[in-house]
């Protein structure tokens, strides 16, 4: 079995070396040839080995998240690498949600999030449970914004606390009006 196949494909956290200027000529060679692949040749990357043949093209992807890697570490900043297949059982669009797994079957059924039954068991597509986290994550603002209400330091807690029960009832209302429909 060769290195590559031998790589485990968990999640795992690389941090910096102990002196991250070490990566500054990685990094600047790796900038320096992003400059030059600007003219109308067309850029490509490879890996080269120890042995004067051991030459291998990367892809282009690659190419970017190996500048990312290095532009972190060299900030001093740790890295996390987790893989991640194209569709997600319920569980794994659980955990990215930060929800239970019953809820995700909830968001199934109720078709807020789309799902393809496989047997007895869901498959989500990745870009769908991110979709869903953006429309979520924006609702969630949009209900922190509604909720909101300017404080002025003389106005007693009672008035302040009055103004937010306000606020909430119509957050309220109008989340009833919407969910009627």
């Amino acid at each position: 079995m060769g290195a590559v196949e031998a790589v485990d494909l968990q999640s795992q956290t690389v941090v910096p070396e102990d002196d991250p200027e070490q990566l500054a000529p990685v990094l600047s060679f790796l900038h320096a040839h992003e400059r030059r692949s600007e003219s109308t040749a067309t850029p490509t990357y490879a890996l080269v080995g120890v042995n004067e043949h051991e030459r291998i093209e990367v892809p282009e992807t690659v190419h970017r998240v190996l500048v990312q890697v290095v532009a972190a570490l060299r900030a001093g900043k740790a890295v996390t690498i987790a893989p991640q297949s194209m569709t997600l059982t319920t569980q794994q669009a659980a955990d990215l949600l930060g929800v239970s797994r019953p809820t995700v079957v909830r968001l199934i059924t109720t078709g807020e999030l789309p799902a393809d039954r496989v047997g007895n068991r869901h498959k989500l597509l990745l870009d769908d449970v991110l979709a869903y986290r953006d429309a979520r994550r924006q609702r969630q603002y949009a209900a922190l914004e509604a909720t909101s209400v300017d404080v002025d330091p003389d106005d007693s807690p009672e008035v302040i606390r009055a103004e937010l029960k306000t606020a909430r009832a119509a957050v309220a209302a109008r989340r009833r009006a919407a969910s009627s429909r």
